[in-house]
This record gives structure tokens, C-alpha cells and sequence, in this order.
């Protein structure tokens, strides 16, 4: 992301969502009591005009609790906020963080209009067999820097690594998104929260349920079931990029009609 493209602004002065959710642990039925726990948010927003094609574009906005750059703690909030192209075109590379949006269900649902209900409706035109390479790809980076094999060794939550030897919070992640991409390839949907089975063993490997050694014999053994998910998937090869960016035109235009010049 291109820091002349993102403002860290209040969400008073983000263009209204047409959805915004709640995502991180929280939405994955993954939190525990441990401390750590801030809360995730995510919303889309059709830019106004001049953000969108003026002079100083912006596409992405950030609210935190804590100034950029210092760490999340418990009860602290983090929102990201995505222009509609912005966040249509990760969606469509298939991003991970992204694809959470379109099955979040009512009860993580903080705000929307008929806009973001139909943008969730668009998620059998946009999942296709092309998430499996962000999957994949994200969980091996970060399953390297969970072994200090990619750069340096993440430790971004230093008490975890004294406690458990390792970053339990950061292995979960990787374990998770096993779990989802494999149910994404064969069913073209996530459950949200976790399945139960799932979301209990994601909490044992974030409690220190496994030595470093276990969770990277955990995560090969994910990316090896994700494989063979992408081989079995009957998805679509890629998503329909035509239906979507149609949808997008419209929603643009229809916003921007309704605008009076002098409130571009």
C-alpha cells in the first residue's frame, strides 16, 4: 500500500460504509483471554469523487486506538477501511483478510446498506480456484518467518515467545488459514466462526498446546491438504471478473449521480 494512497483519519471523516465488520479472532471464534486481544474491523467505502480521481487519490483509510507503528494491546481497536476498487481488486486476487467479508454473518455485521448485502451475494463470482496461490503462498511466508527461515524470526509478542518459545498467536494464524482455504476450494465458502473442532485446535496451538516443532508439523501438514484441496476443487478456474467490475461501475456511477458538484 502506498503511503500517498492511505490517510489514518477518524471514522467520523471516512466516506460511510456500505459494510462494515468484525474480523480478526473475534470472527474466526479464535480469541482468547490472554491479554493480546484487540478488536479487528474492516468496511468499504465507494470513495467520493475526488478521492477516487482527484489530484490526491486515497484508497485506503486507517483507524487505531494506538498511534501507527505501536502494537495493538487488549480492548484497543484497529479498523481498515477499503475504496471499492481498492478492495474488488484484492478480493479477486483472492486475499485472504479480504475474502472474510463476503461471508461474515449478520451478528459481525456493525453497519450496511443494500450495497454491501449485495456485495456479499457477489462471493460465487469472485471464490474461485485462484485463492488457492494467496493461501498458500501467505502461509509459507509466514510459517518461514515463524522459523526464522524468511528475514528475521517474528516476534512481534515477546511475552509468548518467553512463555511458549514461540509466537503462538502468529502460528495459529497459519494454521487457520489452512483450514480455510482447504473449506474455501471445496465448498466456496468459509464458516464463520470456525468450525468447533477447528477453532479448538487453533486455540491449542495459541495456549501453547504445541512445541514449535508440533505446529510446523501441523502447518505442512495443512498446506498439504490445501494441495490436494486445489487438485479435487470443481470451482471455477478464475472469478468472473466481468460480472464484478460491472456491479462496481454501477455502484460508483448511482453514488456519484446522487452527489451535487459542490459536495464532491
Amino acid at each position: 500500500m502506498n503511503e500517498d494512497q492511505r490517510q489514518a483519519l477518524p471514522p467520523e471523516q471516512f466516506p460511510s460504509p456500505i459494510l462494515e465488520i468484525v474480523v480478526g479472532s473475534t470472527l474466526h471464534g479464535t480469541a482468547v483471554q490472554d491479554g493480546l486481544e484487540d478488536l479487528d474491523m474492516m468496511a468499504i467505502v465507494v470513495e467520493r469523487p475526488r478521492q477516487f480521481v482527484g489530484f490526491g487519490p486515497v484508497d485506503t483509510w486507517v483507524h487505531r486506538t494506538k498511534p501507527v507503528g505501536v502494537r495493538s494491546e487488549a480492548g484497543d481497536i484497529d479498523l481498515a477501511v477499503y475504496g471499492l476498487r481498492k478492495f474488488m481488486g484484492l478480493a479477486l486476487k483472492g486475499n485472504p483478510a479480504i475474502m472474510l467479508a463476503f461471508f461474515a454473518p449478520q451478528e459481525f455485521i456493525k453497519r450496511h446498506d443494500v450495497r454491501g448485502m449485495q456485495l456479499q451475494a457477489l462471493a460465487p463470482y469472485i471464490v474461485s480456484k485462484q485463492v488457492f496461490q494467496p493461501f498458500r503462498g501467505y502461509m509459507r511466508q509466514q510459517h518461514e518467518r515463524l522459523l526464522g527461515l524468511r528475514g528475521q524470526r517474528n516476534v512481534t509478542r515477546p511475552e509468548l515467545v518467553d512463555r511458549y518459545g514461540y509466537d503462538t498467536k502468529y502460528a495459529g494464524h497459519i494454521v487457520r488459514l489452512g483450514f480455510q482455504g482447504e473449506e474455501l476450494l471445496m465448498t466456496g465458502k468459509l464458516t464463520l466462526p470456525m468450525p468447533l473442532a477447528q477453532r479448538e485446535l487453533v486455540v491449542s496451538v495459541r495456549t501453547g498446546g504445541y512445541t514449535l516443532a508440533g505446529v510446523s508439523e501441523l502447518i505442512i501438514d495443512s498446506e498439504k491438504r490445501l494441495q490436494s484441496a486445489f487438485e479435487k476443487s470443481t470451482l471455477r478456474l478464475w472469478p468472473d471478473r466481468e460480472a464484478a467490475e460491472k456491479w462496481m461501475l454501477r455502484t460508483y456511477l448511482t453514488a456519484w449521480r446522487a452527489h451535487e458538484l459542490d459536495s464532491l
